[in-house]
């Protein structure tokens, strides 16, 4: 008995001891998280009470370069619905479906669906969400927001790009300069009881959106406005398919105006013009959109045809395979490797020199100075001029030049290139390469962007683009501007001159593949004043109807283009 007894008094100790231990290891933690971690649990707590609503921020404006806005913000409203404070859901179905315009089994879905708060409908027009807001239905928010809206419609649509519905860029600058523009958001935070309903004492707290940095670019307006004009104009005209216009400063990459027509409407992007199929599945309708946005400056090639003999004179000239005065003979037609390959002019043009050689665009006399570089000297031309490299223009999807590989190469593959044919590159290539040989051998980076401006306009950041010097000599870049000159004043580049000014130019005619389907594009590559180039241009018409030469349907899109921005640039006439 007495054993028995000692064995229960053991145990009921080390119980306990036990139970002591567990008490003060309770208590211990009792105090760690009531003292130490009080402030952690204390906003967990408040969360669970609190409900957060965002609120957008105003993206940033895009204004030209001398100011005007081309991109701007809308206010409208978001209207959501909260579960939970919802008295009377016919009531809120019925007020939502008529000023929302949408079904009652949509806002149903919505209304009845169980959550801390439910999106109806987003976009919606200020004066909608006023009307609304009236009603002061219980468990209905309207809140603020902001769309973009662009002032001028389809003024460079291409080039501006648009947001989704989240106000995130999508396309265009809007995309690329997104970090500059979105800005941050802001948060209502409002506090519920248990049953999430909110405490209407407590009020809403906010914590205010930061606006987002304004972008200047160096697009005119003013340039771009008549650009369109005479795009409209040429591909109405003409019949053509598109006709893309490109406007820049040579000597440092700006660039004034990018017109790509047929364009869209920058506040309904998603709408498909008028006289597109419309009983077509949504991946359909995605592709005619996607292609619909692509800007043909700088998302697609071509094969650029004579254009491109500007490249290939400086190529000769600074390689010293000839000179200005290099006499040449033709017939009409070289053989290269037993390959006959005819000039565009079928009796030829007998003998002539370099310059009047590239007056005339004679096709053999070019051959013959690529034959002479050879294979691998022209090819390290082309890589050392940057065409094997994308420009970096700030704007996404530009596409690389297509171009054979050097081992691939034979003689009649170089002729072929010599004139501008076989390969393809954007148009903002071909006019940043020219811009390099004439404006004394620097490659200039083409861009848009110029500064980020916060909303007192300050800037915050000046946007900078490298460029690379040493492309051509000074003198093979003065020889090449003389000669280019005399292309407009008196050869093929003629329609293309501008009384009281000096212009340099060439014009190009070039068949698109499959060859023998009659369909060409023709364009004109022109800058002025030709001694000191202070704007270059290149209108490109694709697939004219009826007569399809350069050099007369591009060259006068360009003389008109100058006879009007030069005087507005300040350029002044030449006096002779």
């Amino acid at each position: 008995m007495q054993y028995n007894h000692i064995y229960h008094r053991k145990k009921i100790t080390a119980l306990f001891f036990i139970l002591t231990i567990a008490f003060v290891l309770l208590l211990g933690r009792l105090v760690y998280l009531m003292v130490w971690r009080s402030e952690h649990y204390a906003a967990l707590a408040t969360e669970l009470h609190e409900r957060e609503r965002s609120i957008k921020a105003a993206r940033g404006q895009i204004l030209d370069r001398n100011g005007v806005v081309l991109a701007d913000n809308k206010t409208v409203c978001t209207i959501s619905v909260i579960y939970n404070q919802i008295q009377d859901p016919e009531e809120v179905i019925q007020v939502l479906s008529k000023e929302l315009d949408m079904s009652e089994d949509a806002v149903r879905k919505k209304v009845e669906k169980y959550s801390s708060m439910e999106r109806v409908k987003s976009n919606v027009d200020k004066a909608v969400g006023d009307r609304i807001r009236e009603y002061d239905l219980p468990g209905v928010k309207v809140d603020e927001d902001y769309k973009r809206y662009y002032p001028y419609g389809e003024l460079a649509s291409k080039v501006l790009g648009f947001t989704g519905a989240d106000n995130q860029g999508i396309v265009g600058l809007e995309v690329v300069y997104e970090e500059y523009l979105k800005g941050e958001a802001g948060t209502i935070l409002t506090v519920t009881d248990a049953s999430g309903i909110e405490v209407e004492r407590m009020g809403e707290h906010r914590i205010e959106p930061v606006p987002g940095n304004n972008l200047r670019i160096s697009l005119d307006r003013n340039i771009q406005e008549y650009a369109t004009q005479l795009a409209v104009q040429a591909m109405e005209t003409k019949e053509a398919e598109s006709v893309s216009i490109l406007v820049m400063n040579p000597q440092n990459g700006e660039i004034y105006a990018m017109v790509n027509v047929p364009e869209f409407d920058l506040n309904s992007p998603y709408e498909l013009p008028e006289g597109m199929p419309e009983n077509i599945s949504s991946e359909e309708k995605q592709n005619l959109l996607n292609n619909i946005w692509r800007n043909g400056c700088i998302n697609d090639t071509y094969e650029p045809g004579s254009t491109f003999k500007i490249i290939t004179a400086a190529a000769g000239l600074e390689s010293g395979v000839v000179t200005p005065e290099s006499s040449f003979s033709c017939p009409g037609f070289i053989v290269v490797d037993d390959r006959k390959i005819r000039c565009h002019k079928v009796a030829g043009h007998g003998s002539e020199d370099f310059t009047h050689a590239t007056m005339n665009s004679c096709n053999p006399v070019f051959i013959t100075v690529g034959l002479r570089m050879g294979v691998a000297g022209y090819y390290e031309y082309f890589e050392k001029f940057g065409l094997k490299q994308k420009t970096g223009v700030d704007l996404p999807g530009e596409a690389g030049t297509i171009m054979h590989k050097m081992e691939d190469m034979g003689n009649v593959e170089l002729a072929i290139v010599s004139f501008g044919q076989s390969f393809q590159i954007t148009p903002i290539q071909l006019l940043t390469t020219a811009s390099s040989i004439i404006n004394g051998g620097r490659r200039v980076t083409p861009h848009l962007g110029m500064e980020a401006l916060d909303s007192d306009g300050n800037v915050v950041e000046t946007f900078t683009y490298p460029v690379t010097e040493g492309i051509v000599s000074e003198q093979t870049s003065a020889t090449m501007r003389e000669i280019l000159e005399l292309v407009v004043s008196e050869g093929g580049g003629i329609n293309g001159k501008v009384e009281g000014y000096r212009v340099g130019g060439k014009t190009a005619t070039s068949q698109t593949l499959p060859r023998g389907t009659g369909r060409y594009i023709a364009s004109f590559v022109g800058f002025a004043p030709a001694d000191n180039p202070q704007v270059i241009a290149i209108a490109i018409v694709t697939h004219p109807k009826g007569v399809y030469y350069g050099g007369q349907v591009s060259a006068p899109i360009i003389r008109q283009l100058f006879e009007n921005i030069l005087p507005y640039l300040g350029i002044m006439e030449y006096n002779q």
